[in-house]
C-alpha cells in the first residue's frame, strides 16, 4: 500500500510540475505577443482546459476523431510555447505571424471547447438509458410470460409415383387381337371389352388396355 502510494505521489508531483512549467512558458508567449496584465495567465488556462476536455472526450470513448483533432491541437500550442521560450524566439521582438495567432486562440479555444462538451448524446446513450429504466416488474413479467407454443413440424415430401414404361404389343398380336375382335362382334353383334380381349388373349392387364386402344 505505501509503495502504491509512493508511486501515485511521485506521478502527482511530476505532473504538477510539468503543469506549471507549461503554464509560465504559455504566459510568457502570451505576455510577449502584446496580452498582458490577467489575459496573459487565462491563456495558458484555456488551453489546459482545452487539453482536458479533449482527453474526458477520447476516455468516454465516443467521437474519438473529434478528440484527438482538439487534443493535437492544445498539444501543440501547449508544445510551441515551450519551444518559442528555449532560446529559439527572441520575445523581445514577437514576429507578426505569433501575435496574429495568439490573438486568435482565444475563438479557437472557446470553438473546441463547446464542440467537446455540448455534443448532443449517441443513439447508444439512449439505447443504455432505456434499458437501464426497465424496472423490476417488467423482469418478472418477462420472466413469467409463456412460452411460445412450438410450430409443429412440416409433412414429409411425397416423392412423385414414377409412370410404368410404356407396353410394347407385337404387330403379331394386334393382327390376332383385331381377328378376336371381328369374330365376336359377329358373334354377338357388340364391340369386344376389354376384360372379355384380355381372358382370349391370355394376356396381362397392361397389355391388354394397349391392344385395346389401338383396336378402338
Amino acid at each position: 500500500m505505501r509503495a502504491h502510494l509512493a508511486r501515485v505521489d511521485a506521478v502527482l508531483v511530476q505532473a504538477v510540475i510539468a503543469a506549471a512549467l507549461s503554464f509560465a512558458h504559455l504566459h510568457d508567449v502570451a505576455s510577449a505577443a502584446g496580452q498582458d496584465g490577467w489575459k496573459a495567465w487565462a491563456y495558458p488556462v484555456s488551453v489546459d482546459l482545452l487539453l482536458v476536455a479533449a482527453w474526458r472526450r477520447l476516455r468516454s470513448g465516443e467521437a474519438k476523431a473529434a478528440g484527438w483533432c482538439w487534443f493535437l491541437i492544445a498539444l501543440a500550442a501547449s508544445l510551441g510555447a515551450n519551444i518559442a521560450t528555449a532560446g529559439l524566439l527572441d520575445l523581445d521582438h514577437v514576429p507578426a505571424w505569433l501575435r496574429i495567432l495568439v490573438a486568435g486562440w482565444p475563438a479557437v479555444a472557446f470553438l473546441g471547447g463547446t464542440l467537446l462538451v455540448h455534443s448532443s448524446p449517441t443513439t447508444h446513450d439512449e439505447t443504455s438509458d432505456a434499458v437501464d429504466q426497465e424496472t423490476p416488474e417488467d423482469i418478472e413479467d418477462q420472466e413469467d410470460a409463456p412460452d411460445p407454443a412450438p410450430e409443429p413440424p412440416a409433412p414429409p415430401a411425397v416423392e412423385p409415383v414414377p409412370a410404368p414404361p410404356p407396353v410394347t404389343v407385337p404387330a403379331a398380336l394386334v393382327e390376332h387381337a383385331r381377328k378376336v375382335a371381328a369374330e365376336h362382334h359377329a358373334r354377338t353383334g357388340t364391340a369386344i371389352d376389354t376384360p372379355t380381349l384380355r381372358a382370349r388373349l391370355g394376356v396381362p392387364p397392361p397389355m391388354a388396355d394397349a391392344i385395346a386402344a389401338q383396336l378402338t
